[in-house]
């Protein structure tokens, strides 16, 4: 394995690389860190070149508080590590931060997998069944006002690895551990004011211009608006298919790990997106 940081306008950003083959881009989700991808990182390496990075103002990427692209920063990853082209493999953030990527730089991507992503421009208007997603919401802006990190990871854990509506350590205590320690050090632990240009037009406008393959999943626990971003992914990009992972919160990667690289390598194989 091959670790280092790639210097970025105002930041610098790790990454790790490991395996030989086409390339294969892992992004972490907003609640987590790059070690989020720990469950897969050994057995995509045996398919994949795998690469894994903390997004600016995460894990070990230090940022300055200036306007910057996460897009741009993708690409000047890509271009430190020399690869031409690469399959996103996105979760929540990450995914949205993929997808707005193969839209302004549709030449550099061979695949998208987007995991319980974000839509840049996605609305969403909640119903009665998002009754308790929306009573946990209401719950954080005070204790991020109050600068209360612990009971706001708690808080969080509870959200999007529990699931929202589900009882409070529905997942494995080492799984809702693991997330949580990722959570509190990203409060605790904060680079800067993190200021991410968004891509305009947005990605939920332009769904159709994506013309690569597409692999959309979803865990059935997860909050209501994700569950729509994924079916409007699923609809909107030509071809894409769309796998549901039942009793699942918002990161089936780190809940069901061995479904999850099974379903990722059958997809990459079947696209001749892997060795």
């Amino acid at each position: 394995m091959t670790t280092g940081f790639v210097a970025v306008d105002g930041g610098q950003l790790y990454y790790e690389v490991a395996g030989n083959g086409p390339a294969l881009v892992l992004i972490h989700a907003g609640i987590a860190d790059s070690r989020m991808w720990d469950p897969q990182w050994a057995e995509f390496a045996q398919h994949c070149t795998v690469v894994r990075y903390d997004v600016r103002g995460y894990g070990k990427s230090p940022t300055e508080p200036i306007a910057f692209s996460n897009r741009a920063d993708v690409a000047a990853l890509l271009d430190h590590l020399a690869i031409e082209r690469a399959t996103l493999l996105g979760v929540s953030r990450g995914g949205q931060i993929a997808g707005d990527f193969a839209l302004e730089f549709p030449h550099r991507v061979s695949g998208l997998i987007l995991e319980c992503a974000g839509l840049s421009g996605f609305t969403y208007e909640p119903t009665e069944a998002d009754a308790a997603m929306m009573q946990l919401e209401e719950q954080l802006e005070p204790l991020w006002k109050a600068k209360e990190w612990a009971q706001l990871a708690d808080l969080e854990v509870h959200l999007w690895v529990d699931g929202p509506g589900q009882a409070v350590g529905r997942a494995p205590a080492a799984l809702r551990e693991q997330v949580r320690e990722m959570i509190y050090a990203n409060y605790t632990n904060h680079h800067g004011d993190e200021k991410p240009q968004p891509l305009l037009p947005p990605a939920a406008e332009r769904l159709h211009e994506i013309q690569v393959p597409t692999l959309v999943i979803i865990g059935d626990l997860d909050t209501g608006d994700s569950l729509a971003t994924a079916e409007a992914l699923a609809q909107g990009i030509a071809g894409a298919q769309k796998v549901v992972f039942a009793q699942t919160a918002h990161l089936p990667n780190m809940e069901q790990p061995a479904r999850f690289n099974q379903t990722v390598l059958d997809f990459l194989h079947v696209n001749q997106l892997a060795q």
